[in-house]
């Protein structure tokens, strides 16, 4: 038989946020497939726990995942662990996660931290329903997309973010939705110099202008309380219509697939067809 993938959270800072369940599991687990080893390697001493230890991270070569597969259709389980918080949430681990499954490996979560629950419980802001999208990129057009997402979202959002990029990402915000939209900026949870900050996105990117962070960030930005509206499908249609005909599509096939596609009524689609040149 196989052996286990067991997903574990490990403390975003506070070791004593550690459940039991995943203490006793780190230490009678033979292999831990850790981000960091250096960091991992602590929370092994202070647990008093001897596991070989591999490093596994976004950049790690095939070679690796092949390693710890082999290491698990061997029989022997691996724990699975990121530097803080939940493993495979906008951190590596996904890829294992599903070439285990994929070879009939059994995966077990053992839950604990996570920086999103940490910082929606903490903010004020309702958390009943929220978009998670961790990193987003740096520039162009998808973090575009993301923040025009996110200023138009009905529910909370949530970013992670690292120190130097915080305070573009609150003007960018600020400027899709508004300085006086409301966001939570949390740095540092659990740890000693645990701070969050709630305010206005003008406020936030302000003061963070003035006082660089440091540490690990973790955002929340208010929804809009109201839901987005329908997108422009007439434009989406001219789009798609003006590209089906400059491919070779016949007017009458157009009609059929944008009226299909973009649940436009036939005489709508037909009239927009027809009026295109």
């Amino acid at each position: 038989m196989s052996g286990t993938l067991f997903i574990v959270a490990t403390p975003l800072g506070n070791l004593g946020d550690l459940s039991t369940r995943a203490a006793e599991l780190l230490r009678a687990v033979p292999v831990v497939a850790a981000e960091d080893t250096r960091r991992t390697r602590g929370l092994l001493t202070h647990l008093g726990a001897t596991p070989q230890l591999l490093s596994y991270h976004a950049h790690s070569e095939e070679r690796r995942l092949e390693t710890l597969l082999g290491i698990l259709l061997d029989g022997r389980d691996v724990a699975l662990v990121s530097d803080a918080g939940t493993p495979a949430v906008s951190d590596p681990g996904t890829e294992l996660v599903a070439a285990a499954r994929a070879a009939g490996i059994a995966v077990v979560p053992i839950p604990g931290p996570s920086a999103v629950a940490t910082a929606l419980s903490a903010a004020g802001l309702k958390g009943d329903r929220y978009l998670f999208l961790g990193f987003i990129p740096r520039k162009g057009g998808e973090r575009s997309r993301l923040i025009a997402r996110a200023a138009a979202e009905e529910w909370s959002v949530v970013f992670f973010e690292a120190p130097p990029r915080l305070t573009d990402l609150l003007e960018d915000l600020a400027r899709a939705a508004g300085g006086t939209r409301r966001a939570l900026v949390a740095r540092e949870l659990t740890k000693l110099h645990e701070d969050l900050r709630l305010g206005t996105l003008e406020e936030l990117a302000r003061y963070y202008t003035e006082t660089p962070p440091r540490g690990e960030l973790t955002l929340v930005l208010e929804g809009t309380g109201a839901p987005a509206p329908p997108p422009d499908r007439t434009e989406a249609a001219v789009e798609q219509a003006t590209l089906l005909l400059a491919g070779g599509m016949t007017r009458r096939e157009v009609v059929r697939r944008i009226s299909e596609t973009l649940g436009l009524s036939r005489n709508d689609a037909y009239r927009l067809v027809m009026e295109l040149p």
